[in-house]
């Protein structure tokens, strides 16, 4: 497993539970506030592609466990949505918001989003890493 793995899982992880909490306590307003605005959904679709890009370039690795390939299938999916947000009008998007009953399914659509956010978060921290190279020598170590 590359030493990045845990790394990785931990931040998206965390990332993933924090922007959960947050869509619970804001609710559908704060999508409803990003579709509309043509400005924010091009800023998050060019941050998402950023962050997609360099966990595809960095973390590209699809054996070693469970944990490997799932950090490297989020990042696709960063990618993936990045992408989609980049080229897919605020129009469609909104009309695909409101063909999946987005409002009504709200709390559905956060579920998958916590679980693997929990997963990441568990699996990262659970996961040993290597001792860390660049340690600070102890101060008793001229003595």
């Amino acid at each position: 497993m590359p030493r990045s793995t845990p790394f990785l899982a931990r931040l998206t992880g965390v990332f993933s539970i924090v922007l959960v909490a947050a869509m619970l306590v804001r609710g559908s307003t704060l999508v409803a506030t990003v579709i509309s605005d043509r400005a924010i959904m091009f800023d998050l679709a060019m941050i998402s592609v950023a962050v997609g890009l360099a966990m595809v370039i960095g973390h590209n690795v699809w054996s070693g466990g469970v944990l490997p390939v799932v950090v490297t299938l989020v990042g696709w999916l960063i990618l993936v949505k990045g992408l989609f947000l980049l080229f897919v009008s605020p129009e469609l998007f909104a009309k695909l918001f409101a063909q999946m009953h987005y409002g009504e399914h709200f709390y559905i659509y956060l579920v998958p989003a916590l679980v693997i956010g929990l997963y990441l978060t568990i699996a990262g921290f659970a996961t040993s890493t290597p001792e860390n190279i660049c340690k600070m020598p102890s101060s008793d170590a001229g003595k």
